[in-house]
């Protein structure tokens, strides 16, 4: 006997409510282990009494990752340029700390790859504000949306 419409309904709406409170679960273990390592690592810049451009840079990364917990938690989806603006801060700390190893080509590779996730954030950008959501489409997963929103 197969169950009918409303029974499958019932068990969707379970299914999707399990589903987000361990979505909720795993975004609340990563906010608090950035939250720790962002402690941890103001404590090694007091402890050495330095500051350097991979410290700050690393604090930026923390902060960008904390971002984007909130707006998914604000609005329950989470905009694909926040990855992308994390990527760019990420490589761009890759080049600062290994400048001494890296080699002409690879410090090119990082560079344009810098460059295609700079363009990729402003034709987002700019296909958003020039060909805007229309009422109920955000919810669709259309767009500037990663998979996983609400």
């Amino acid at each position: 006997m197969l169950p009918n419409s409303r029974d499958l309904k019932r068990i969707h709406h379970v299914f999707r409510q399990g589903l987000t409170l361990v979505e909720y679960a795993g975004l609340l273990v990563i906010a608090f282990a950035t939250t720790y390592a962002m402690v941890e690592e103001v404590g090694a810049m007091i402890a050495v009494r330095r500051v350097t451009l991979a410290d700050l840079l690393l604090m930026f990364l923390f902060l960008e990752v904390l971002a984007m917990i909130s707006q998914y938690f604000s609005s329950g989806q989470l905009p694909v340029r926040f990855p992308m603006y994390i990527a760019m801060v990420a490589m761009a700390r890759y080049i600062i700390l290994d400048i001494k190893e890296l080699t002409e080509m690879r410090m090119l590779a990082v560079s344009a790859s810098i460059l295609l996730l700079t363009l990729a954030v402003l034709v987002i950008r700019y296909g958003h504000t020039k060909f805007p959501y229309r009422d109920g489409e955000e919810s669709a997963g259309g767009g500037d949306q990663a998979p996983g929103g609400h």
